[in-house]
């Protein structure tokens, strides 16, 4: 007997099961940058020279890390002495009063959360237009403690780049853009603790002042914890980029037109 050669008349065939953390191609190659981004970021941040060109964006990953310490210490009722955004020393917020134990994890963990989104961004173009909104105000707003001319001139460029990438591929060069901010900010302990081994900068990081803090445990010990949260988070939100965004670029563009089209 000869087996049928394919499944009756007017039964359609059940296409092959495909599950949600599949990749699309487009996917795969927001996957790839994610990692180059990384070391990309780990070299230019600890280049001398190099490191001044993205000085507007370590503001803004340094002024939401510090806005996070004081939003925990408002609410744990302490009072803001002084806050510290800059380019070369750090950043330093100093509290009286108020919970260290909630005011200082709040930094690491708001900044990884906060970059797990902007990470979101480099999956989707309709995304990566609503946080570039976030991105333009988080930009200029550090510089109202900063006077450096060069940083100031340095965020008008990163500022034109921002509403020039609207205008790239439809807006697909913002998903890039959201992606590099997004990684900057979920690894900011390594640029932490970068900055406190290799520059001696003038504010210590929070892995020093959880060591000074909890003085059984090391500052490495602390930057160990903290990077596997970090690693943990990244994946996470990188599994929800997987399973969240599926359209092909050119439904992208189409979805991303219905809001503000390019």
């Amino acid at each position: 007997m000869s087996s049928p050669a394919g499944p009756p008349a007017g039964v359609l065939p059940t296409p092959p099961y495909t599950s949600p953390l599949s990749p699309t191609h487009d996917q795969v190659v927001v996957l790839y940058v994610t990692v180059v981004y990384a070391v990309v970021i780990f070299g230019i941040w600890n280049i001398p020279g190099a490191r001044t060109l993205i000085n507007p964006l370590k503001l803004f990953t340094i002024g939401w890390h510090e806005l996070c310490h004081i939003i925990a210490a408002i609410l744990t009722g302490g009072t803001i002495v002084s806050v510290t955004i800059d380019p070369y020393l750090g950043g330093a917020t100093l509290v009286e009063g108020g919970k260290p134990s909630i005011i200082l994890p709040a930094g690491y963990i708001g900044s990884t959360i906060f970059g797990g989104v902007f990470i979101l961004g480099g999956f989707d173009t309709l995304v990566a237009k609503i946080l570039s909104f976030v991105l333009g105000l988080g930009l200029v707003t550090p510089l109202v403690l900063v006077r450096d001319k060069l940083t100031m001139l340095l965020t008008l460029l990163y500022e034109g780049l921002l509403v020039g990438f609207w205008f790239v591929g439809h807006a697909q060069a913002l998903r890039w853009y959201c992606l590099f901010v997004g990684v900057m900010n979920v690894f900011f302990v390594v640029w932490d603790i970068a900055d406190d081994k290799f520059f001696r900068k003038a504010n210590d990081s929070d892995c020093t002042q959880f060591h000074i803090m909890c003085p059984r445990m090391s500052a490495h010990f602390w930057a160990c914890v903290w990077l596997i949260f970090e690693v943990g988070v990244c994946i996470a939100f990188l599994f929800i980029g997987l399973v969240s965004f599926k359209l092909s670029t050119e439904d992208m563009d189409v979805e991303a037109a219905n809001f503000l089209p390019t």
